[in-house]
């Protein structure tokens, strides 16, 4: 019996706006297999109906968006279950994926004495919320990441600064560490298998990043595999304590049934 597929999607999927090779039959074949599958994405910016919108507009149809895990839906949850007022509050500097979770798990958005700072990637972020988050923080908010990614892969071969920087800036100004509840958390881990229905090992975590994805499954106990269209080179991969299961090059040389 194969097992179910939690795959990322920066870089391994596409890179920025560009469809990486292979892709579409890759998913294609997870279809025609009748393999159970989801991605599991730390990008907190766009709302499953953003992603399930953009991967149509890349020629991938057919997906709903039951298909999609974002770091933004495992924050909201993550808070929601930390507080016992009716009605918390945030402070966000990220994008309306984030918000939009949060608003519905029951949490205002407040520049006043916030509960929780929020921080994700944020395509228009400026120094102002930089200040007003080291602030909230030194006022006693408490300090929440939506993933620790220092590096998105885009179109071209290129990078571009992600969530991880605006956190290390916070955290350098503050003294305090965010909390983290995207990959590698296990909790954005439990949260895929528990939609797949399956335990752990009977899932494939598949993904571009060695500090994220891969260590990510293997503390959760699934079989894991790099890919090599993103983030991770081969090189960088030896010099990690850890090893994948599977290495590839990219998804198109990956049959699911042989996993």
């Amino acid at each position: 019996m194969s097992k179910s597929i939690i795959s990322d999607m920066d870089g391994v999927i596409y890179r920025g706006k560009q469809l990486i090779p292979g892709a579409r039959e890759f998913i294609q074949r997870l279809v025609d297999a009748g393999t159970p599958f989801l991605f599991l994405t730390n990008n907190a910016e766009q709302t499953p109906l953003d992603l399930r919108l953009k991967l149509e507009g890349l020629g991938i149809g057919g997906l709903s968006e039951d298909n999609f895990i974002t770091s933004a839906m495992a924050t909201a949850m993550f808070l929601r279950s930390q507080t016992r007022k009716a009605m918390p509050t945030a402070y966000v500097v990220g994008g309306a994926g984030l918000i939009n979770e949060l608003y519905k798990v029951g949490f205002s958005i407040s520049e006043s004495r916030p509960d929780y700072v929020v921080v994700a990637k944020s395509q228009t972020f400026s120094f102002e919320q930089i200040k007003k988050a080291v602030r909230f923080i030194d006022q006693g908010a408490k300090f929440i990441g939506t993933n620790p990614d220092m590096i998105d892969p885009i179109e071209g071969g290129g990078y571009e600064p992600a969530a991880g920087t605006l956190l290390a800036a916070i955290e350098a100004a503050t003294g305090h560490k965010p909390y983290i509840v995207g990959k590698p958390n296990s909790l954005m881990m439990m949260l895929a298998t528990r939609k797949l229905g399956v335990h752990p090992e009977e899932a494939v975590m598949i993904g571009d990043r060695m500090d994220t994805d891969i260590v990510g499954g293997l503390e959760a106990g699934m079989c894991t595999a790099l890919v090599l269209s993103g983030v991770s080179s081969r090189e960088s991969m030896e010099r990690f304590p850890y090893q994948p299961d599977y290495v590839f090059d990219s998804v198109a040389d990956i049959d699911p049934q042989a996993l």
